[in-house]
């Protein structure tokens, strides 16, 4: 099915905070994130290549030692297994693109 609303999709909420909504095609998976301010992504890495793009408030990112703020118009690019994690300065909205699909997040 080729069109969605984001609003019927099912909410996920894999660290307290961060609340996703996950479209999933053969080779990608885009998740809508609303992030609640003060929520903590916990470092991690994954085998996923990552594009963050943050549409709306602040968000803290660290990817590997490198540590920026984040605000409406950033884009960051995380390579495969790199460890990277935040927390929001504000309430946030971000769209991550994944490459391969985040199985996880079905």
């Amino acid at each position: 099915m080729p069109f969605l609303e984001l609003s019927e999709l099912a909410v996920k909420e894999p660290v307290q905070g961060f609340r996703g909504r996950a479209v999933h095609t053969d080779s990608m998976t885009v998740v809508h994130w609303e992030i609640d301010d003060g929520s903590e992504m916990p470092p991690h890495a994954h085998p996923h290549e990552q594009i963050v793009n943050l549409v709306e408030g602040s968000f803290e990112l660290k990817v590997g030692d490198e540590t920026r703020a984040l605000t409406p118009g950033s884009v960051v690019a995380i390579a495969p297994n790199v460890p990277h994690g935040g927390r929001a300065l504000s309430d946030c909205r971000i769209i991550d693109a994944f490459h391969p699909v985040r199985e996880d997040m079905r």
